[in-house]
C-alpha cells in the first residue's frame, strides 16, 4: 500500500463552482479522503501551496493514428508509421494534462492492451474499434478511382484498417458485433457527410433510419452505447430520436433541435480546435483541396452551435479532433470555448461531464473519495483564467494517473 498527501490545495472537484481549501490522499491509485484538516501519516506529500489541484483532463473526440491531414493517402503507409505516431500523441497528450482520452473511430485494439500493459506512458484509453460506415460515406476514405471493395482474409483492402463498411442493417450489426468483439468499448458511427472524406458532401445524410437503430440496439445490449459523426441539422436530430447517446460535431445545429437533444438526455462534443487548425494551416500541412473547401462556414457555426447546446440546457463534452501535426494544440479548445462559454462550463466538459459519457460517473473526472486518482496541480484558477490549461503543459507542476506521478516539479 502507497499513500500520496496532496497538502494544502485549492480544490476543484470537478462538479461544484469554486475552488475550496483542503488536503487530498491518495491510497493505491485511488483517492481515499478529503479533508479540510490536517491530514498525517502519508508516505509521499505534495506541498500544493495553495495552487489548483483538480481532476485530470478528458478529451472525447481524439485519432490518435491519424498522422496526415490526408487520410486517403495516409491509409497507405505501412502500420508502423501511425503506430509510432500513435505513441507520440499519447505521449503528448499526457505532458498536457489529458489523463483520459476517448478514441473516436479508426484505433486497434491493440494500442488499448499496450496502455493497459503499460509498455507506455500513455492516458486512459477507451478504444471504439474501426469507425462504421456506409460505402461511400465520411469513413470510406477511398479514392473514387479506387476499385478494391473487396480483399482476401490475408490482405484485407488498406482502408479497413481503419474503417468498417457496412451497408444494410444485418451489415451493421455485424460490424457492431465484431468491433465489439475486438475489444471496443463504445461504436463510432458516421450519420453525416464530413470534411476528411473525399466522395461525399459534409451535409449528406448517411445511414438508414434502420441502419442507426441496430446498432444502437446491439450498443445497448452490450451495456454500451453509441456515438455518432454529425455535421447537418437533420442528421444530429434524426441520430438523437434514434438513440444515439453523443453527437460529435454538431456543426449546424438549430435551436429547435437544441431542444431536442435536450429532451432525449443526448449529449454533444462540439470540436472546434480541429476547424480552427484546419483553417490556420491545414492546406499547408496536406490537407487536400477538396476537404479545404467544406470547411467553409464550419467555425462560426459550431461556435453557434455551441451556444445554443448550452442555451438548451445539453450537458456537452471536451474534445478536439485533431489529425497529423496539430495534435499538439489539444489545449486551444480551451481558450476558443470560452468566446460562448464560461471557465466553468467548459471545465465540466472536459471533466466530469466527459466522464458522464464515458459512463464513468464517479470514477473519472472527479474528485472524490473513491474515485481514480488521475490529479492536475495547476498554477492559477482555471476558474476565472480556462487558458492556464492550454499552455502545453507549462502550467502543470503535477500531473498524477492512476495514482503514480507522470510529472512532480513541486
Amino acid at each position: 500500500m502507497s499513500t500520496t498527501l496532496f497538502r494544502d490545495a485549492a480544490i476543484f472537484d470537478g462538479i461544484n463552482p469554486g475552488l475550496r481549501p483542503g488536503h487530498v490522499l491518495v491510497e493505491d491509485g485511488v483517492i481515499r479522503e478529503i479533508s479540510d484538516r490536517p491530514i498525517a501519516g502519508a508516505d509521499t506529500t505534495v506541498a500544493v501551496g495553495g495552487r489548483t489541484l483538480m481532476p485530470g483532463l478528458i478529451d472525447l473526440h481524439v485519432h490518435i493514428w491519424a498522422a496526415d491531414l490526408d487520410v486517403t493517402r495516409l491509409a497507405q503507409q505501412p502500420t508502423e508509421y501511425y503506430s509510432l505516431f500513435a505513441a507520440r500523441f499519447l505521449q503528448t497528450s499526457l505532458d498536457h494534462g489529458f489523463t483520459t482520452l476517448r478514441d473516436a473511430g479508426g484505433t486497434d485494439a491493440g494500442y488499448a492492451r499496450a496502455i493497459e500493459r503499460d509498455w507506455l506512458a500513455a492516458p486512459r484509453f477507451f478504444h471504439s474499434g474501426r469507425y462504421i460506415s456506409q460505402t461511400g460515406g465520411h469513413g470510406d476514405f477511398r479514392a473514387g478511382s479506387q476499385q478494391d471493395l473487396t480483399g482476401c482474409e490475408c490482405c484485407p483492402p488498406r482502408h479497413e484498417r481503419f474503417t468498417a463498411i457496412a451497408d444494410g442493417a444485418d451489415a451493421v450489426r455485424r460490424a457492431v458485433r465484431e468491433e465489439f468483439r475486438r475489444g471496443a468499448r463504445a461504436i463510432k458511427i458516421m450519420a453525416s457527410g464530413g470534411v476528411a472524406s473525399p466522395s461525399d458532401p459534409i451535409d449528406a445524410l448517411q445511414f438508414t433510419d434502420d441502419e442507426i437503430r441496430a446498432a444502437v440496439d446491439e450498443a445497448t445490449m452490450r451495456g454500451s452505447y453509441v456515438f455518432a459523426h454529425c455535421h447537418p441539422d437533420a442528421a444530429i436530430r434524426r441520430a438523437s430520436e434514434l438513440g444515439v447517446r453523443c453527437i460529435e460535431h454538431a456543426t449546424f445545429l438549430t435551436p429547435e433541435t437544441a431542444e431536442v437533444l435536450a429532451r432525449n438526455g443526448t449529449f454533444a462534443v462540439p470540436t472546434l480546435a480541429v476547424v480552427k487548425a484546419l483553417e490556420d494551416d491545414g492546406l499547408a500541412l496536406g490537407l487536400p483541396e477538396a476537404s479545404r473547401r467544406k470547411l467553409a462556414g464550419t467555425y462560426d457555426a459550431m461556435l453557434h452551435a455551441l451556444s445554443l447546446l448550452n442555451a438548451a440546457g445539453v450537458k456537452t463534452g471536451f474534445g478536439t479532433d485533431l489529425l497529423g501535426a496539430h495534435h499538439v494544440r489539444q489545449g486551444i479548445e480551451f481558450e476558443l470555448r470560452a468566446e460562448v462559454l464560461d471557465p466553468h462550463d467548459i471545465l465540466l466538459s472536459a471533466t466530469s461531464v466527459a466522464a458522464e459519457i464515458l459512463q464513468q460517473e464517479g470514477r473519472l473526472g472527479v474528485i472524490a473519495p473513491g474515485a481514480h486518482a488521475d490529479l492536475l496541480v495547476v498554477d492559477g484558477d482555471p476558474l476565472t483564467d480556462i487558458g492556464v490549461l492550454g499552455r502545453q503543459g507549462a502550467t502543470l507542476p503535477v500531473i498524477m494517473k492512476a495514482g503514480r506521478f507522470h510529472k512532480n516539479e513541486l
